[in-house]
């Protein structure tokens, strides 16, 4: 029998499940073979992993692609998946090399090969698309491949390397199948992971569906459970994954369900609920091009000083997320209080006197996704930040996710408001990604003394002695104010009477474990 509790390792958190019987948490048979229905808000934005980086899009890649290494549900070690070893090259962490597995193929029938590894990343590089997971790899200096060998020469010390391995960034595609310098086009998907897709259907808009998969028979790697066929079905608005969830016309949902409605939520003999805490963050990015109205670290600053946490996560999402004071989370390694210690309360008298010289109110637009509780965030903030007549906040809502990230990574916003989580359990991922030059929030933000604390904490596989430079980053990052962080979130997965394994779908490893899912 399966525990109904577990511990996550990376952050000492509990993943705790409610609603069932333990002796429910175990399948019987798995005698129904009908696709298990898995809800959802988020957005796919590529199919090819050249060109997400965002949770929708790389919730498919874990299950459609393989990567080198990946995560076992509930550890913060990555572990051989495509790759049969893996290991650093001597002491200075700059080199890593990995051995294949022979037994590989692809969904084309192609034999997976060391050069299929070097030129999955090589064209991340050489296509750097604006949506893509570049960024994650900026230290990585260039890939070799000899025989069964991949070896990854790195620019600088990175002990979280191999954790980056194992995201979908990592995803290995079919050097026969996949443009080398351009994104593939269509909406078919060739890997080797444990599921197929089968079928994907998007509206006249552009915005998935559905998604079907099917277990892959070829699969060869860390999975050892078999799942079930997956329908995936995507909606556009919280409210209508609520409906459908209702009506019962998903069988378990993740991400995201009104906030309203989760604050609600009571386990009972139809329901089970499992919430794991901690790696889901939400802040405010500024755009710091010398032409923004928010370019002046002194009017970032002043709104920093006006953002009330408390009254945000109270107001617009029913307690559900906790008021966040820094970009590295509760948890996490090297965690502190940076934005609260600099900005301890609201104090208007402290944002006019920051703003002595500028022209009041200060103007700019902020940018927000159309969905749920976004909408109601975002007229909170421009509320707090309007009301001493110190600021005029233009806000903008954006229905097309996609639409959105390209127009913040062209710099087409003053500001905007966006969520992020861990693509693997370590503070790293809530840094360089987010304030290292040439990030991934397109913030224009670079600093010499960020850069050079981000490549001290790499420089440990001992990542408790990353915790000083963590912070001193932080208090950086509150001096600098490139971002607001706002709250962070609690992660959410209901699963009906029906469906075994909905505990294990999601953890703090950025693994979405469709496979786990069974009929009772």
């Amino acid at each position: 029998m399966r525990s109904i509790r577990m511990r996550w390792v990376a952050m000492g958190a509990a993943v705790v499940v409610a609603g069932v019987g333990g002796w429910q948490l175990l399948p019987s048979g798995q005698e129904k073979k009908d696709p298990i229905v898995v809800g959802t808000t988020d957005v796919i934005t590529s199919l090819d992993p050249a060109g997400a980086y965002d949770a929708g899009s790389w919730a498919i890649y874990n299950n459609v692609y393989q990567s080198l290494l990946t995560f076992r549900e509930g550890s913060s070690t990555p572990v051989p998946d495509a790759a049969q070893s893996c290991a650093f090259v001597g002491q200075k962490l700059q080199t890593y090399q990995c051995v294949l597995r022979d037994d590989l193929t692809f969904s084309s029938g192609h034999k997976i090969t060391a050069e299929d590894v070097k030129f999955s990343f090589d064209r991340i590089v050489k296509i750097g698309s604006n949506l893509g997971p570049g960024p994650l790899f900026s230290v990585l200096g260039s890939v070799q491949a000899e025989g069964n060998t991949v070896t990854f020469n790195l620019k600088t010390k990175d002990a979280t390397f191999p954790s980056k391995l194992a995201t979908g960034a990592g995803s290995i595609v079919d050097s026969g199948q996949y443009p080398a310098d351009a994104l593939r086009k269509g909406d078919s998907v060739t890997g080797s992971g444990p599921y197929l897709l089968k079928a994907y259907t998007k509206d006249s808009s552009g915005h998935p569906v559905s998604a079907r998969l099917e277990p892959n028979p070829q699969y060869r790697g860390a999975v050892t459970r078999k799942g079930l066929p997956i329908t995936v079905r995507y909606f556009a608005e919280a409210d209508q994954l609520n409906d459908a969830w209702q009506a019962k016309q998903v069988d378990v949902t993740h991400r995201e369900m009104p906030p309203a409605v989760l604050a609600k939520l009571s386990p009972g003999p139809d329901l089970r609920i499992t919430t794991s805490p901690g790696y889901d963050i939400r802040e405010i990015n500024f755009n710091l091009k010398s032409s923004s109205p928010v370019a002046k670290t002194k009017v970032r600053q002043a709104a920093a000083a006006l953002i009330d946490r408390g009254a945000l996560a109270k107001s617009v999402y029913s307690g559900t997320v906790e008021p966040l004071y820094s970009m590295i989370p509760q948890g996490f390694t090297g965690h502190s209080t940076a934005f609260f210690d600099a900005y301890p309360q609201p104090d208007p008298a402290r944002a006019r006197t920051l703003l002595k010289g500028e022209q009041l109110p200060v103007r700019f637009d902020l940018a927000y996704r159309k969905l749920g509780a976004d909408g109601a965030e975002a007229e909170e903030i421009k509320r707090q930040l309007e009301k001493d007549g110190l600021f005029k906040v233009d806000l903008i809502a954006e229905a097309d996710w996609p639409k959105m990230q390209q127009n913040y990574a062209e710099g087409r916003y003053d500001a905007y408001t966006a969520g992020w989580l861990a693509d693997f359990p370590d503070p790293d991922n809530f840094s360089q990604p987010l304030v290292g030059t040439g990030n991934s929030l397109h913030n224009n933000y670079s600093d010499k003394t960020a850069d050079e604390l981000i490549r001290q904490t790499q420089e440990y596989t001992d990542r408790g002695r990353t915790a000083d430079d963590f912070k001193a980053l932080q208090e950086k990052v509150a001096d600098d104010v490139p971002l607001i962080p706002l709250w962070q979130g609690k992660n959410y997965v209901l699963g009906n009477k029906d469906v075994s394994g909905s505990q294990y779908l999601s953890d703090g490893t950025g693994v979405w474990r469709l496979w786990e899912l069974g009929w009772i």
